[in-house]
């Protein structure tokens, strides 16, 4: 089984050229960070037609995070126990953003099936950062 990860930075923008990979490199399944939308807004249809099955976590334009599989795509979750939320004031309730979107890959292959997780961490911050913990 072919696995890959990619920081895509909006699919609407680079749905073609993340399509063009997997035939190229001929690849089972791909999880995919900073997606930039939410699922209602992600392009879907070419994804399907090349055979790939999707999950999707995303809120609008920041962050988000997908899996496409075209071997299966099963026990999907949007989180992990323990992922912390972040507010960008004190006062503010923390949310758990969209940047964990777990999925079994694999059962419908003649591979094992595994746990692939599409993880977005924060970057580009100084190690202090509130952000970081």
């Amino acid at each position: 089984m072919r696995l890959a990860t990619w920081n895509v930075n909006s699919i609407r923008t680079r749905v073609d050229r993340v399509l063009a990979f997997l035939e190229r490199e001929d690849v089972d399944a791909l999880a995919m960070q900073e997606i930039k939308c939410r699922p209602d807004q992600f392009p879907v249809e070419p994804f399907e037609a090349a055979g790939y099955r999707l999950a999707i976590h995303g809120l609008n334009q920041w962050n988000g995070v997908a899996i496409a599989s075209r071997v299966g795509l099963d026990d999907v979750a949007t989180s992990f126990p323990g992922q912390p939320g972040w507010a960008a004031k004190s006062e503010a309730e923390p949310v758990v953003e969209a940047r964990a979107l777990g999925a079994t890959v694999g059962a419908a292959s003649e591979a094992r099936p595994v746990r692939l997780w599409s993880l977005y961490v924060p970057n580009g911050r100084e190690l202090t950062h509130p952000h970081y913990t």
